[in-house]
């Protein structure tokens, strides 16, 4: 576990954040939304609901409807059902100040979300939608693969290597690591414990950063 990312020990040039489960909390409204769908379909709930998380929802689809149904269509469906339904959704603790102390040029969003649920969820809660905002609709591989963390580092004119991602999910912490990310789990919206090598918070309360001359960042805990 690299310790040195909460005490100030390790510079990044730019923060990466994953949007559900990250910055806001969405749960409650997506597994209600899939649950429909999952009925719909004839599906076991309690093993679907598990994982649609952290992926793009044609992914989902993809996985578990058979040969022969239209998945974009599908997707689509569902998408426009979550855009309709954000009661429950709410920021992570400290999340609005957080991100309000960062330099403009310097963070960005990568979400497995398409472009419309992102900025509806986001505006739902008060949250800024970033100059980069990557999102399902930007690449061809959706998480766990790390197309859309190099491509947001990428979009900021950094290399993937040097930023520091911000996750809570199983398939974007992998997308983090493929991409050659530092990684720091979010652990607001876990049930469960995670198992991983990576460093992790609950919140953003107590969490500031303090910016070197060259623009890079570092992170502190109230207690360092």
């Amino acid at each position: 576990m690299d310790r040195a990312i909460l005490s100030g020990g390790r510079a990044f040039s730019a923060f990466l954040f994953d949007m559900d489960g990250t910055l806001l909390s969405s749960v409650i409204a997506a597994e209600r939304v899939w649950a429909r769908w999952a009925s719909g379909h004839g599906l076991d709930i309690d093993a679907f609901l598990p994982t649609i998380h952290g992926v793009r929802a044609i992914d989902t689809v993809r996985r578990w409807v058979p040969p022969g149904f239209d998945a974009e269509a599908e997707a689509s469906k569902v998408t426009l059902a979550e855009i309709e339904d954000i009661d429950g959704i709410a920021q992570i603790a400290g999340a609005e100040a957080f991100l309000s102390s960062l330099p403009e040029n310097r963070w960005g969003i990568v979400t497995s979300a398409p472009r419309a649920l992102a900025r509806r969820r986001l505006e739902a809660v008060g949250l800024p939608a970033p100059a980069v905002l990557i999102t399902a609709d930007d690449v061809t591989n959706g998480k766990p693969h790390p197309d859309c963390y190099r491509l947001a580092a990428q979009t900021l004119g950094f290399d993937a290597s040097d930023c520091l991602v911000f996750e809570d999910a199983p398939a974007g912490i992998s997308a983090g690591e493929q991409a050659g990310a530092s990684v720091l789990v979010i652990r607001a919206t876990h049930m469960h414990p995670l198992e991983t090598a990576h460093p992790g918070i609950d919140d953003y309360d107590g969490l500031r950063v303090s910016v070197d001359a060259d623009g890079s960042m570092r992170l502190h805990i109230s207690n360092d």
